[in-house]
């Protein structure tokens, strides 16, 4: 492991997940809505790990002791409308950020807003070689209760959870589930939709101060 690895990887652990997520969206080019602190963690280093590899100057530090003297310049070839740039090389040279987000819906198998182009290029080629999933990604999977009720993922940072749960303590609700439905009441009455508010309403064995 690189001697600067464990201080990169200390610093995104002491990240909360909004940072985490944050940080993701910079590096990967990509929304994500993991609560998952180590998969966030490991795409961000591997993602990170990457542009290094392919950074000019990391494989010229790589191949030669010394930097090399400076190679003279190819001129530049001429036609009827004046001087052209030297032709780009490699294999996504003159590909528009279009055509690469095609490609990637392409090989990955799923639409992307991504306009990292080193991002897109490194997941065609991840794609391509079989090291990630590809295909549209998988719908999250909802318990449903034995009453019928279903069961949604909500994720928060403990700190904030624990900060929560006081506050409704203090206000003497009975439950967090009841806070939550409280909330949600308040807030659709307050956008003006009283009847999707009502389907909100305590249940009787949960009624407690106004």
């Amino acid at each position: 492991m690189p001697r600067n690895a464990a201080p990169k990887t200390k610093k995104l652990e002491s990240m909360n997940l909004t940072e985490l997520r944050a940080r993701f969206r910079e590096v990967v080019g990509e929304e994500t809505r993991s609560p998952n602190k180590k998969f966030l963690i490991r795409r961000i280093e591997e993602s990170l790990a990457a542009k290094k590899r392919r950074s000019p100057s990391r494989r010229a530090t790589a191949t030669a002791p010394s930097a090399p003297p400076p190679a003279p310049t190819a001129p530049a070839t001429t036609s009827a409308e004046g001087t052209q740039p030297a032709r780009q090389r490699g294999r996504f040279a003159g590909v528009s950020l279009q055509q690469l987000q095609e490609k990637y819906r392409e090989v990955v198998g799923r639409p992307t807003g991504s306009s990292n182009v080193s991002y897109l290029q490194w997941k065609i080629r991840e794609a391509e070689a079989g090291r990630i999933n590809v295909g549209p990604r998988p719908a999250r999977e909802v318990k449903v209760r034995e009453d019928g009720k279903r069961v949604i993922p909500l994720s928060f940072d403990a700190g904030a959870l624990e900060a929560l749960d006081k506050a409704w303590r203090n206000a003497g609700m009975p439950s967090r589930t009841e806070f939550f439905r409280r909330a949600i009441r308040r807030y659709l009455v307050d956008m003006g939709a009283p009847e999707v508010a009502a389907l909100f309403a305590p249940n009787e064995d949960e009624q407690g101060p106004a």
